[in-house]
């Protein structure tokens, strides 16, 4: 982002100078190498079922961070990444709470914008399936569509940073000393409830796995996601692949 931002007031001043609105442009000199970008998808490790399901139980039973396992239920069950989760409001979805139009995410400053690829997409939900019941228990009797459908617990606009601590916990430091107060996922790991850690961009990597491992087929997965086919078949593809109707797994 700082890379970008540099680049784009450089290339205003160059039109600035060329316009001759200022004598020179004070950016020139300086050369930035683009930083490479790191990828929130390198592991793409996926939770069991059973894991996933110990993970939204904790959830649940949390006495502080209980009120994101709704939030944390729909990314296992719906592959969506967090930011598109965020900017989701209730006229994204249909009546009947089946459909899932997603074609917008928010990112860290809480602003919108279009999905990572810019793929605008909608998600097929079950009738009867948990994403399905999830939905309809939290839709408010009466909302505004453009009521957002998860927010943080003041009732603001969630961002990534809100999500990771109550997945992750946080670490800070007072006088001289450093204090670390562990997450809903951290804490399992520590008490050796689950082997292994893994971000919470894992819930997209786990709906994609066992999706593939149920049957769906490749490219029905890749649609429901918002991804590649070529990246679902590197990274998630099992054998014995079939056509099949989204499971409620």
């Amino acid at each position: 982002m700082a890379w970008l931002l540099v680049n784009h007031y450089s290339q205003c001043c160059q039109w600035a100078v060329i316009s001759q609105l200022i004598p020179d442009n004070p950016f020139e000199p300086l050369k930035t190498k683009q930083a490479k970008k790191k990828s929130i998808g390198e592991d793409r490790r996926a939770f069991t079922l059973e894991q996933r399901d110990l993970i939204i139980k904790a959830f649940e039973n949390h006495s502080e961070y209980c009120h994101y396992s709704s939030l944390v239920k729909f990314l296992f069950w719906s592959g969506c990444r967090p930011g598109e989760a965020f900017a989701l409001t209730w006229g994204d979805i249909s009546s009947d709470c089946c459909q899932i139009n997603i074609n917008k995410s928010r990112n860290l400053y809480r602003i919108l914008k279009s999905t990572k690829n810019g793929v605008k997409r909608t998600f097929p939900s079950v009738r009867g399936s948990k994403l399905q019941k999830l939905l309809l228990d939290i839709r408010p009797t009466r909302s505004d569509l453009s009521t957002l459908i998860f927010t943080d617990k003041l009732g603001d606009p969630l961002i990534s940073a809100v999500l990771h601590k109550a997945w992750n916990g946080q670490r800070y430091k007072s006088n001289g000393r450093e204090y670390r107060y562990l997450g809903v996922v951290s804490e399992l790991v520590e008490r050796g409830h689950l082997p292994f850690y893994l971000k919470p961009y894992a819930t997209r990597h786990t709906f994609a796995t066992w999706a593939i491992t149920q049957g769906v087929s490749p490219d029905k997965v890749a649609k429901w996601i918002g991804d590649k086919v070529e990246t679902v078949l590197k990274y998630y593809c099992h054998p014995n692949v079939v056509e099949a109707e989204c499971p409620d797994f």
